[in-house]
């Protein structure tokens, strides 16, 4: 089944139109290509407005876990890191649907 790439970030002090930008014009659409997905969204989280939420729809788990170990993913990473060596921290997580009603 269907499995989800989300990553979470929190965005400290004043960078989150900075970092909006960023995300919108940039980080995106290069995790969507990298990724080779049909599906990328992101948004804020209407509860703690300093939380960024990235979510990527791959076809099964499989593809989910090989982008992870990717030089693709290493390459993004390596993006993520040099624009936001600090303010923002992330955690990744992998979800795999299981059911569907």
């Amino acid at each position: 089944m269907t499995a989800y790439l989300i990553v979470r970030a929190t965005v400290e002090g004043d960078a989150r139109e900075k970092f909006d930008r960023w995300y919108e014009t940039e980080h995106l659409p290069d995790a969507k290509a990298a990724f080779g997905v049909a599906v990328a969204e992101r948004g804020w989280s209407a509860i703690d407005p300093a939380v960024h939420s990235a979510i990527y729809q791959f076809e099964d788990l499989r593809a989910a876990q090989d982008m992870i170990a990717s030089d693709a993913m290493k390459v993004l990473v390596d993006e993520f890191d040099r624009a936001w060596p600090t303010g923002v921290t992330r955690t990744r997580e992998v979800i795999e649907i299981v059911q569907r009603l």
